[in-house]
């Protein structure tokens, strides 16, 4: 079995979204209970999280929409003025904490510690644009993990596999125009937040590195796993990552409340298994994991460990850089 680190902490549970919101602290307890149950979390390295300094938000995001989110949070202010992303007086310290995890979980990788890491962490990130907050989201980790792989481990081709149900507006946003960031999505269209479709391929020279692979209502592990191996393993084929980041969501779950998707525990571990080739192929087996969404408890945990296990399973040994 390969070593796969874990990051969590208990701070993620103060980002306090109110008893009814989707994005609760519970979707952590619910991982966390299941893998104490299952003896799985013994098996992993478990890696503390560090909060990102502001200096490496300001690299992905606006310095007016860093302030927003710290001034609104300082202001025990309930969201960011959409009513459904929320935020309470931790939550800026939080967020930071969630990005940091990302660049631990980078740092384990590339320093040889562990071959694979995944991050449970709160808030997610994928919908947070530039200049905005949206989606339950406050700044985009997996971008800002990115660009802390270009500048900290001397690569430059990083790719962004996202298979939330939801597409990753924020994602695709701040990097449309990046030739060096491949962003590939494969998420329930139309549906929230209502971009995600094949004719969108990314601008100027970042032309051709945005992959969308919408599916309609109803699919399940065979269309998602279609989409992984006729577009998304040529497109890799081609632009051969050097690393590999995981947009990890789970609500394509079949039992989640907020899609009508009907992916299994299964898929969720053959797409694991599938960017595990990816990066072992292209990227020197380089893969870290970043939770995303996924609001069904029995669901989200269950396919999680499906996920961790796989990585256990499909991860190479361990290869420093």
């Amino acid at each position: 079995m390969a070593t796969v680190g874990f990051i969590t902490h208990p701070d993620y549970l103060e980002h306090d979204t109110g008893p009814w919101h989707p994005e609760r602290p519970d979707r952590l307890r619910a991982i966390l209970q299941r893998l104490e149950e299952t003896g799985l979390r013994k098996e992993l390295l478990a890696i503390p999280p560090r909060a990102a300094g502001v200096a490496w938000l300001e690299k992905v995001h606006t310095k007016a929409h860093v302030a927003n989110v710290k001034f609104r949070c300082e202001q025990n202010l309930p969201h960011m003025g959409d009513g459904e992303t929320m935020v309470s007086s931790r939550s800026f310290e939080i967020a930071r904490l969630a990005v940091g995890a990302a660049f631990d979980a980078v740092d384990a990788v590339a320093d040889g510690r562990a071959s694979a890491v995944f991050c449970a962490v709160r808030p997610p990130g994928h919908h947070a644009e530039r200049d905005r907050a949206m989606g339950f989201c406050l700044f985009n980790s997996v971008v800002i993990a990115a660009r802390y792989v270009q500048e900290t481990c001397n690569l430059e081709r990083v790719a962004i596999i996202d298979w939330d149900v939801h597409h990753g507006n924020g994602t695709q946003h701040i990097l449309e125009s990046d030739p060096t960031v491949f962003y590939f999505s494969v998420h329930q269209y139309p549906h929230y937040p209502g971009t995600g479709s094949i004719h969108e391929v990314g601008i100027g020279p970042g032309m051709g590195a945005t992959l969308n692979a919408p599916v309609q209502a109803g699919a399940g592990d065979e269309a998602y796993l279609k989409a992984f191996d006729e577009r998304c393993l040529p497109a890799m084929e081609r632009f051969r990552p050097e690393f590999v980041i995981i947009s990890a969501g789970f609500d394509a779950h079949r039992d989640d409340p907020l899609s009508a998707t009907r992916v299994t525990e299964t898929g969720f571990s053959e797409m694991t298994r599938r960017a595990m080739a990816i990066a072992r192929t292209h990227a020197g087996g380089r893969l870290i994991s970043v939770l995303e969404g996924g609001y069904g408890l029995n669901g989200l945990s269950h396919s999680v460990e499906a996920h961790l296990r796989t990585l256990m399973e499909a991860a190479p040994s361990l290869f420093p850089l």
